[in-house]
């Protein structure tokens, strides 16, 4: 009687070395999937930044501005205890020929910058002629609400608190809005 015994296989098979190849693969091209859109999308927390810092810029520009009754060229502005007691009374826009870049006649209130923008590139203020290098892509926008006092807890007055909302679209078309309250609280400072 002869009895076969079966020696135990060494090494791996033709179907096991293509079946770790294939495995092995899926897992390399899987990885290099997600290494192609992180590098892809790398530079967005960049921009992103750019954008928020661009719309701070701008919101503290118009924050550091004084909120009055009377535009701060009026000869009432120091002394004035209402818009009634003004010659031009401070409303949400621009009065006359005020612009961001003058320096002969620059905004001298908050009020003056609702509606506007930068629809071409970033430009500094007191500039309206040199873009800043590398945000020639960007558009800036500021709109403002006018809103009641008592909103915040604080006696009625209408109209001494403005809502200014600052949107910032960065080279990527996406936008970044930031928003921020002024209170009217020295309505005769002008400066």
């Amino acid at each position: 009687m002869c009895i076969k015994t079966i020696k135990p296989q060494s090494g791996i098979s033709l179907v096991e070395v293509i079946i770790f190849i294939v495995i092995v693969s899926v897992g390399v091209a899987g990885l290099m999937s997600v290494m192609n859109v992180t590098t892809k999308y790398s530079a967005d927390p960049m921009i992103r930044k750019q954008a928020i810092a661009v719309g701070e810029s701008l919101l503290e520009e118009i924050m550091l501005h004084p909120f009055t009754y009377c535009d701060p060229d009026d000869p009432n502005a120091l002394t004035a205890t209402g818009s009634a007691g003004c010659t031009t009374v401070e409303g949400l826009g621009v009065e006359g020929a005020e612009t961001r870049y003058s320096n002969v006649t620059p905004f001298d209130n908050v009020n003056d910058y609702h509606g506007f923008q930068m629809l071409a590139g970033i430009y500094p203020v007191n500039d309206g002629t040199t873009l800043v290098t590398g945000l020639e892509n960007y558009k800036a926008s500021v709109t403002m609400t006018a809103m009641d006092a008592s909103t915040f807890g604080l006696p009625p007055d209408p109209g001494a608190v403005l809502r200014i909302d600052v949107t910032i679209t960065d080279a990527n078309g996406n936008d970044v809005g930031l928003t921020g309250y002024r209170f009217r609280y020295s309505p005769n400072a002008t400066l």
